[in-house]
This record gives C-alpha cells, sequence and structure tokens, in this order.
C-alpha cells in the first residue's frame, strides 16, 4: 500500500466530496499497516491541506490545462509533492520519485510523466514565482477568498496574523482534572515520564505540552487524571462557574469535553443535563464520561426542540456551545477552509440564533447563560447576542472582566495568534432576578 497514493485519495475525498479529514482518515489509515507510514500519511494529509490553496497556485503555474475532475487523485498526488519539496525536509530526489512511484497505485500511468516534469519544475523554478504568489492573497495565506476577505473584515488590524496562525501546527493542550489529582503533582508526573510540559495561566487546569504526545504515553490518561483539551475550551466552565445543588445545562454537549469540566470543576452540582443530536457524537460523549468516571444525564434529541426532552425545571446555568464555521479551529481542522462557505456562515448564524432563542426559556430568573462558538467571524458572535439583546431588553449582558483575549462589544474573543489557543468566542447573559 503506496502512503502517498493512500493520502491524494484521502485528500480528494475531502475537496471534491466534502468529507472531513477525520472521517477520510478513519476510512483509509486502517490500510496502513505501518504506524510510521500512518503517521507520514496523517503529515501529508494535514500539510497539503493547510497550504492547499499555496499549493494549487503553484501547480497551476505548470500546467498547460487543467486537470479534469477524474483525475483529482493525481492533481492531489502532485499536491503531496509540492508539499514534501516546499515544506518537509524531504530530499528532492526522494520526494520526486518517490511521488512518481506512487502513480502505479493510482491505475493512471500516463500521469508518470506529467507528475515528474511539475515537481521538477517546481523544484529549480519556484523562485521565479514567488513573486507573484507574494502579491496573490489566497496563494500568499492559503486561504479561501472569501474567508481572507472575512477576516480582513473583522479583524482589520489583525488579519495577517489570524492567517498565518490558521497555518501553523497547533499546541497540546491539557487538562487535569482536578478531582484525581492537581496540575503541580501532575507536572511532576510528566516530568517523570520524560514529557516537557509547564502549566498555563488561562486556566487552574490547563497545561501546555510542547511536544505533541500521544495519549498512550499520558500518566494516568486512561483512569481519567488528564485529558486532552484546548485551554481556550476550558475557559467554558470557568465563565459559566456553577454553584453547588445548580442544574446545569450543556447545550449541543457532545463530544463531552466541556461536560466533563463542568463537573470537575464543581462536583457538587445537583445535575448536568447534556444533549446532542448526533448518535455517534453522542457515543464520544458517552465514552468521554465513562473514562473520566463522571455522571451526566445524556439525551439524544434536538435542543432546540425542548418540547421532546425538557421536564419543566429551569437550570441555573446554560452552557449553549453553538455549531458553527469552526474557522477558530483550523489549525487543527485545515479541511474547515475547504468544507465551509459564505453561505454555510449565513445559515450557521441562523441557526445560532435559533438555539439561543430556545434555550433561553429554560434559563431560571437570576441564572447565567455561556454563549460560545469556536469561530473567528463577527457574524457568528458579536452579532447574534447583539439581535438577542435587541429583542430581549430584559436580558443583561454581563461584561467578561478578563485579560485573556480582545474585547469585543458583547464578550471576549481568543485568538490563535495572541493567546496561541484555538478561536474561542464567549459572551455571558443573565437572566433577570
Amino acid at each position: 500500500m503506496n502512503v502517498r497514493a493512500v493520502s491524494a485519495k484521502m485528500i480528494s475525498r475531502v475537496i471534491d466530496s466534502g468529507l472531513t479529514l477525520d472521517a477520510a482518515l478513519a476510512g483509509s489509515l486502517a490500510s496502513i499497516k505501518q504506524h510510521d507510514d500512518r503517521r507520514f500519511a496523517k503529515e501529508l494529509c494535514f500539510g497539503a491541506l493547510r497550504w492547499f490553496d499555496q499549493l494549487e497556485f503553484i501547480l497551476n503555474r505548470y500546467l498547460s490545462r487543467k486537470l479534469k475532475r477524474k483525475d483529482s487523485d493525481i492533481k492531489m498526488l502532485i499536491l503531496i509533492g509540492l508539499y514534501q519539496l516546499h515544506y518537509l525536509n524531504t530530499p528532492g530526489y526522494a520526494a520526486i520519485s518517490e511521488t512518481v512511484n506512487a502513480v502505479a497505485e493510482l491505475d493512471k500511468a500516463w500521469a508518470k510523466p506529467l507528475v515528474n516534469a511539475v515537481l521538477r519544475r517546481s523544484q529549480r523554478e519556484f523562485h521565479k514565482i514567488q513573486p507573484e504568489l507574494n502579491k496573490n492573497l489566497t496563494a500568499r495565506y492559503s486561504h479561501p477568498q472569501w474567508l481572507v476577505n472575512k477576516i480582513q473584515l473583522d479583524w482589520p488590524d489583525l488579519w495577517e496574523a489570524v492567517l498565518q496562525a490558521n497555518n501553523q501546527r497547533p499546541p497540546q493542550h491539557l487538562r487535569v482534572n482536578v478531582l484525581k489529582t492537581s496540575r503541580e503533582s501532575y507536572l511532576d508526573e510528566l516530568s517523570r515520564a520524560g514529557i516537557r510540559a509547564e502549566k498555563m495561566d488561562l486556566t487552574p487546569s490547563a497545561i501546555l505540552a510542547p511536544d505533541a504526545v500521544d495519549v498512550s504515553r499520558l500518566p494516568g490518561f486512561e483512569a481519567g487524571y488528564v485529558s486532552i483539551q484546548d485551554a481556550g475550551a476550558q475557559l467554558a466552565a470557568t465563565l459559566l462557574d456553577p454553584q453547588p445543588g445548580d442544574r446545569v445545562l450543556d447545550a449541543c454537549a457532545a463530544p463531552g469535553g466541556k461536560t466533563a469540566h463542568i463537573c470537575e470543576r464543581q462536583p457538587s452540582i445537583d445535575e448536568i443535563t447534556a444533549i446532542d443530536v448526533d448518535k455517534k457524537r453522542i457515543g464520544l460523549l458517552n465514552n468521554t464520561l465513562s473514562r473520566l468516571n463522571l455522571n451526566a444525564k445524556v439525551i439524544k434529541a434536538n435542543v432546540g426542540a425542548t418540547d421532546s426532552w425538557w421536564d419543566g425545571q429551569p437550570f441555573d446555568r446554560i452552557l449553549l456551545d453553538a455549531p458553527c464555521s469552526a474557522t477558530g479551529v483550523i489549525r487543527r481542522h485545515p479541511d474547515v477552509k475547504y468544507l465551509k462557505s459564505s453561505e454555510q456562515v449565513a445559515n450557521l448564524r441562523n441557526i445560532q440564533a435559533e438555539l439561543l432563542e430556545a434555550t433561553w426559556p429554560l434559563l431560571k430568573r437570576g441564572g447565567k447563560l455561556v454563549y460560545s462558538t469556536c469561530s473567528l467571524l463577527d457574524d457568528e458572535n458579536d452579532r447574534v447576542i447583539e439581535k438577542f439583546l435587541n429583542n430581549h431588553p430584559s436580558a443583561n449582558l454581563e461584561t467578561i472582566r478578563e485579560e485573556w483575549g480582545i474585547a469585543t462589544t458583547y464578550g471576549r474573543q481568543l485568538l490563535p495568534c495572541i493567546d496561541n489557543t484555538d478561536g474561542f468566542y464567549y459572551a455571558k447573559l443573565a437572566g433577570t432576578t
């Protein structure tokens, strides 16, 4: 099984069929038997998608005519070769010869001379097209034009830094389960295991592991001592601040990281209800709770259809981590750039507004609701809160008085280029007393 050929097919499924990279990897990695080969395939897929627009720009400069859609696998194979030449330390001769050899597994022998010619020309002549590439924002920053335009509009002073940060490899953040150990004790465990790590000031449970570590190497992972969770996501439970005896709703809860953190942070809550509409994601949520030995009332339902699941008892705290464009997690999921569109963002904004309208009546008088997204886009964040407040004069906006992120009109925004976290947005609403 040729790793480069398999990787080319996986990337093609993302770009041409709209499959998430996670789904593509899950469907194809099993065909690669060696651990190092699977790791290399992931590197090729993530890297080629991270730099897709730029690599495509380079490819098009060396083609007399575009490849047909049915030959998308050949196109993706060439992009993989270009990624090796320009972003990995693969020797040029190896990157070219191994990529050309991969054509055989795609059963398109006619493409061998083409793949060879494009890669060799790029190796020799890249400096000639680099000035043109730098002038093309889509190619230079490797983001679709619609997304470049949106980020320029929403972050006029930071747009270049945001785009550059989106193309970096993400850090690995850990969340210590304070019910089982302290952060200081767990840092000692990591040190004894030879794993570099340091505390993060963002939350009391957050740790940065500069070198990505497989969960199998994390001390006590299976016993529930630690979870992998971005430090920005850990702020949700902190802002929600559940108190002993509270009834808590985690809307759109899967895969369960925030649900679990709420339980770890406040073990004396009366009950937490965790809802998600997707059966597979509900399974992930239950697995998360099981590993950490935590309890929640898990319901598979559309959280907006409250008549189908709500028992009529109001909640003291509600976390609405709304479905969004996921533009704040592009570092971790570069396929987001090609699976989302400006039209989808408009649709998501409507869904976010509908969910906020649906969950607000479930809040107890004097209770608190935290609205969050992993989006960088104003349309999904401040604009949703602005519309809601205009329609609900009795709702009170609580200012988030923290130093992290950037203060917006209605909330706070974390940015990868400033906070070294995923791009989370938070706003906090309080019900009338």
